[in-house]
């Protein structure tokens, strides 16, 4: 809960490539007057490259990644000021570090679809190193968050002004 209206919002926009992290996490942190960092542009070089070839991420590769998404979360919160981060998040224990960052000031927007749907959008991206081969691997990877605290799950099989909107009440009923 966030039960403290002084302490700065922090959301993560979770899910796997091509569930609109981007979009969504403009839209959410626009509606709600906080920063939106593009959780991509964190990564080391090494990763983008890996990416880019097809090559999936190991946990060793997104630790580092993940620290950098806490420090910028951390340093943002410590200033006042409220942020939100696209970031798959795709494991508990990745969320789990992003919390410990966040001191538990951390709400999670996870981005729902079905696998055709997320196949199509990915094939209807441009210039994104992600290519659509690494969907499947993320599914693999992923736990879903239902259950975890803090955390609001969105259908994206709509626009993106219908999936801010639903975020956005959706992360109100928690606050």
């Amino acid at each position: 809960m966030h039960d403290n209206q002084d302490t700065p919002l922090a959301i993560i926009v979770m899910g796997v490539s091509g569930s609109g992290k981007s979009s969504i996490g403009e839209g959410v942190a626009a509606r709600l007057g906080v920063h939106f960092i593009e959780g991509d542009a964190l990564h080391p070089a090494a990763n983008v490259e890996k990416m880019s070839k097809g090559i999936p991420l190991t946990d060793e590769d997104r630790w580092p990644w993940l620290e950098k998404i806490g420090e910028v979360i951390t340093a943002s919160l410590a200033k006042g000021e409220g942020i939100a981060v696209s970031c798959s998040a795709l494991k508990h224990s990745y969320r789990e570090r992003l919390r410990a960052s966040a001191s538990g000031h951390l709400y999670f927007i996870y981005l729902e679809g079905s696998k055709a749907l997320l196949t199509k959008r990915m094939g209807e991206r441009k210039g994104h190193f992600m290519p659509a081969s690494l969907l499947e691997s993320q599914l693999q990877t992923l736990e879903v968050p239902t259950g975890e605290p803090g955390v609001v799950t969105v259908d994206i099989d709509d626009t993106i002004d219908a999936i801010v909107d639903a975020a956005v009440k959706s992360l109100k009923t928690i606050l």
